[in-house]
């Protein structure tokens, strides 16, 4: 264990007795923040600025908070939480599913596009899913600070033991899910500012943003920790299954927007 990194650090930022601020909820936040900044410079460059934008902060936040809440309930542990489905509502005790956030703000977005935009939801989605990476990676950042969505133990030198839950050295899933969504996010700027998303039809980004991101997620579960104990049953876990879905959609909004069609040459005179 000694020539491994040992983290050990605390999940609070400040503890005053009677109320604390904690990573997790410190980094969630500023990625709503920035990415509402990011959106906003987005939209208002590619000509869309409908009134009440700022609204779908509160949306976008409410879809991931209840989306990520009932898909832990209902992937990972239906039973447990219908027994006693008081428990549903105590998020504050864990247990939120990325996949079923991504199915919040989606449904989040419809809602809110119904009373503030009259163009096509699925634009608005290219436009929120490019600072949604960069969301996801500073909330896998909190996931660190609270020692959380460890990796197997491994002997790898990169290896972190975290003390918090055992001695074993293992794999930092969620650091590797952190970088992964920021160079995505990177990535999906840089096509962005070179124009690249204008040579394609609607859902290109949207496409981007659901293969890369959920093919990250589906190589990482391969060194994370089961999430439950049934899944050592299963030829694939749980993140693994729920993000095929999620690939092959991004797939296909890819192929619809044009990505795999050969170009068109041109004319004979």
């Amino acid at each position: 264990m000694e020539h491994h990194l040992v983290w050990n650090g605390s999940p609070e930022i400040v503890n005053l007795g009677f109320f604390s601020i904690r990573w997790y909820g410190a980094l969630f936040a500023l990625g709503f923040f920035l990415g509402l900044r990011i959106l906003n410079r987005i939209t208002s460059r590619e000509g869309i600025v409908p009134a009440g934008f700022d609204s779908m902060l509160s949306y976008v936040i409410l879809g991931t908070v209840v989306g990520a809440r009932l898909g832990h309930v209902f992937f990972y542990e239906p039973g447990v939480f219908l027994s006693d489905p008081v428990r549903i509502l105590k998020v504050w005790e864990g247990g939120l599913a990325s996949h079923g956030g991504v199915i919040g703000v989606i449904v989040s977005v419809f809602l809110w596009k119904r009373k503030h935009y009259d163009g096509p939801v699925i634009r608005l989605l290219d436009y929120l899913s490019v600072p949604s990476t960069m969301v996801g990676g500073l909330i896998r950042l909190g996931n660190f600070f609270n020692s959380e969505i460890l990796g197997r133990p491994s002997d790898v030198s990169w290896a972190i033991v975290f003390k918090r839950v055992d001695e074993l050295p293992r794999h930092p899933a969620m650091l590797y899910e952190s970088v992964s969504y920021l160079m995505i996010f990177g990535f999906m700027m840089w096509l962005l500012e070179r124009g690249h998303h204008r040579r394609f039809g609607d859902g290109f980004l949207t496409g981007i943003f659901f293969v890369f991101v959920f093919l990250a997620r589906f190589l990482i579960e391969f060194v994370k920790e089961f999430q439950i104990q049934t899944e050592a049953a299963l030829p694939l876990d749980l993140g693994q299954i729920l993000s095929l879905p999620f690939v092959g959609l991004g797939v296909f909004l890819l192929w619809r927007s044009g990505v795999f069609r050969p170009k068109a040459s041109g004319t004979e005179s």
